[in-house]
């Protein structure tokens, strides 16, 4: 991947590879997750049948290696998938991401070979899916206060707790759960296990009722005494919380990305409209508060999307993204944030309706500044950096 200058846009050239796989997510997009957005919005269905079919298409499985069933892939194509699909809806986009760069990417980085062999390949080949437990009702930021705990007997660890926010809590069959194995060295002390549903005393909670994301499912977790092998420890005992960081790390290249794909989304939905309105004679695209509007956000999303891809890139080149990540994460957020509020704007009375897409992005995108670290906690990572330098 290289950057270009085309035209008077400065954007990003992307190899023949990365290309026909934009092509192929945006084709499977329009043809297959459009017609049916508000469908799954109105029911909170969770379109399980398509992700077996991205599944099918390898893009349940970019960063697993093709030696383990996966695409063996980078964060750029990984970027690319979660943007494409977040243009048309954001909450199937989080799914995608949520499956890939949390509970996937977990065992794909820390878990033995055998763990890998085991359950990457069902989990990049989309035929289970997968989620990830580290937030709990009273810990979300301060991961460090969970009070989940799995205490060793014999050769299992017996977990007991709640966790909340769960996406894929409910469908998902393979979960990357995070306990607290010694409670004297507190963050030092927690670790991160793989728990198959329909392990004994493993529950699913109260489903949430959500303001936007409605499609991508949102559950509790509930440990009763639940037994898991000692086996399906991740790593060492007390490395869970060190992992998890480095997987939030990854993940918030994603949110990125997901937020220019809704940027997009927004930016498309709103020159569509604007072209179309007319207003005292005119369309609204001839109206320069209308245009300033329309460059503002086109400006933004280009600028998100060159510090995504960025991060992205580092990451593949295994450099140091702890600010680059947060960087991305925080500004796109935001750029969505901005974008969404001004589509809706410039839509007026429409934009309030669900006949527009519109309306779906101005709610899915409040999760992006909240999601995976609020825009708070990237600022405190900035920071700190920066500091640190």
């Amino acid at each position: 991947m290289v950057e270009t200058k085309t035209g008077n846009n400065f954007t990003l050239e992307f190899d023949e590879n990365q290309l026909t796989i934009k092509e192929t997510i945006r084709n499977f997009a329009e043809e297959k997750i459009r017609p049916r957005v508000m469908e799954f919005d109105e029911s909170q269905e969770f379109p399980i049948d398509l992700m077996h079919q991205l599944g099918e298409l390898g893009f349940l499985g970019i960063l697993v290696p093709e030696k383990f069933g996966g695409a063996g892939l980078g964060y750029v194509e990984y970027a690319l998938v979660v943007e494409e699909l977040a243009r048309i809806d954001p909450s199937l986009s989080l799914s995608v991401a949520a499956h890939n760069g949390l509970c996937t990417n977990h065992i794909n980085i820390f878990a033995n070979d055998e763990l890998k062999n085991k359950y990457l390949p069902d989990l990049a080949g989309g035929r289970k899916i997968g989620a990830w437990g580290l937030t709990e009702p009273a810990s979300g930021s301060d991961a460090g206060a969970m009070q989940t705990t799995a205490v060793k007997d014999g050769k299992y660890f017996v977990l007991n707790g709640t966790k909340a926010f769960i996406t894929h809590g409910k469908s998902g069959e393979t979960a990357v759960v995070m306990a607290i194995t010694d409670k004297e060295k507190k963050k030092k002390g927690i670790s991160a296990f793989i728990i198959e549903k329909g392990t004994d005393g493993f529950h699913t909670g109260k489903k949430e009722n959500k303001l936007g994301m409605r499609a991508s499912e949102t559950t509790q977790l509930i440990f009763e005494n639940c037994r898991v092998h000692e086996d399906n420890l991740i790593g060492n005992e007390g490395e869970g919380f060190t992992q998890s960081m480095k997987i939030l790390e990854g993940g918030r290249i994603s949110i990125a990305a997901l937020s220019v794909g809704l940027a997009q989304g927004c930016l498309e939905a709103a020159l569509t409209y604007s072209k179309e309105r007319k207003q005292f004679g005119k369309t609204l695209s001839e109206f320069q508060a209308t245009q300033f509007k329309l460059a503002d956000i086109a400006t933004d999303i280009e600028a998100a999307r060159l510090m995504t891809f960025k991060a992205a890139k580092m990451k593949d080149e295994k450099k140091d993204i702890l600010e680059i990540a947060s960087k991305a994460k925080l500004f796109a957020s935001e750029v969505a944030t901005r974008a969404a509020n001004e589509a809706v704007q410039i839509l007026g009375g429409y934009g309030f309706t669900k006949d527009y897409p519109v309306e779906k992005f101005y709610r899915d995108v409040k999760l992006l500044t909240i999601g995976e670290g609020t825009s708070e906690v990237q600022r405190i990572v900035i920071a700190r950096s920066l500091l640190n330098d």
